[in-house]
């Protein structure tokens, strides 16, 4: 059974967390991959990971640039520091010698190619600095109300969600261009 576990893990892309922390990848407490996730397998010990991070899906971290290894014989490496309170979105790609303050989040799609502050938002290709974390949750908190903000109901976890839910939520996201779950 654990070969089989093993076999269907890698077929799925997972990543073997304790196996990179072994090799000495450093994780703080509450980290969360969501699925497909890559870590620098061959150079986790170049990459700190803080407090309450979320990687989402497809999200990779990577400590070497392979580059140079064609044309000088050698491949670049270099430290990767994430903060605390930060959240990847899907499909980024944080680079070798990047370092990435607490409390940010990271675009769906960015490529973070230089050092993101504390307190940002950024997003973009190469990523940058749109505004302040504090800004981005005040915008969206006023957009919040009765009918777009939802409870647990209304996820996967409620093992009774209805199409009358799902229903109630494709409208509000059509009234209000966006609907908040927790």
């Amino acid at each position: 059974m654990k070969i089989i576990r093993k076999i269907l893990s890698k077929i799925r892309g997972e990543v073997n967390l304790e196996k990179l922390k072994k090799r000495g990848l450093k994780v703080g407490v509450n980290f969360k991959m969501i699925g497909q996730n890559i870590i620098d397998p061959s150079h986790c010990w170049h990459i700190e990971i803080g407090d309450n991070v979320v990687m989402a899906p497809r999200a990779h971290i990577l400590a070497h640039d392979a580059s140079t290894g064609l044309f000088l014989g050698y491949t670049k490496v270099s430290n990767v520091k994430i903060g605390n309170n930060v959240f990847l979105g899907a499909g980024s790609i944080i680079l070798m010698g990047v370092t990435i303050g607490d409390d940010v989040i990271i675009g769906a799609g960015s490529i973070v190619t230089k050092d993101i502050p504390s307190n940002s938002v950024a997003a973009g290709n190469p990523a940058k600095v749109i505004c302040t974390l504090d800004e981005y949750l005040s915008k969206e908190k006023k957009l919040m109300n009765t009918e777009n903000t939802f409870d647990e109901e209304f996820t996967l976890r409620n093992k009774h969600l209805t199409k009358k839910h799902k229903e109630q939520l494709i409208l509000a996201c059509e009234k209000h261009n966006k609907a908040y779950v927790i």
